[in-house]
């Protein structure tokens, strides 16, 4: 079993963290790597575009269409 591993972040002026098993903070790390984003202009970007999906569930979909080869979040 994972442990989950929290990173903090301010989104839109309130701070929040968000808990991920590390393989997926290791390919949303790659994410903002190849989008040439920090860490919090990535969670910014996913926040953004989530709608009603809760943000942790938003960064797994994220990393997983992004192992699976699809790179069109921008």
């Amino acid at each position: 079993m994972s442990r989950l591993a929290k990173r903090s972040v301010t989104l839109s002026g309130h701070a929040t963290s968000v808990a991920l098993e590390p393989a997926f903070w290791r390919v949303l790390d790659d994410v903002a790597k190849a989008l040439d984003l920090s860490h919090a202009g990535l969670m910014k970007r996913i926040d953004e575009t989530r709608g009603r999906t809760p943000l942790a569930s938003a960064c797994r979909l994220l990393a997983l269409a992004w192992a699976s080869g699809d790179r069109s979040f921008h």
